[in-house]
């Protein structure tokens, strides 16, 4: 797995702990709803820290929090 499905992957697991929808996590952490949808479809395989952070602020969450998960352990190389 490379970084971009284990984001989009956790960001769908912090939803469903959170029992919210992509477009409730796009309205409190004020990012675009576009912007999220790129990010969960794929689209954009590269998200910012800065959005990362963006939606931890709005889930009230850390960013030690959002990378502390299986799904950041054993990557892919990404330069090949």
């Amino acid at each position: 797995m490379n970084i971009g499905e284990a984001t989009r992957r956790r960001i769908k697991e912090l939803c469903i702990e959170h029992r919210i929808t992509i477009n409730k996590l796009s309205t409190i952490s004020g990012i675009t709803q576009s912007t999220l949808n790129n990010i969960i479809s794929g689209r954009n395989n590269s998200a910012t820290i800065s959005t990362i952070k963006k939606i931890c602020d709005g889930l009230e969450i850390s960013i030690q929090d959002f990378f502390n998960s299986k799904l950041f352990e054993d990557l892919e190389q990404e330069i090949k």
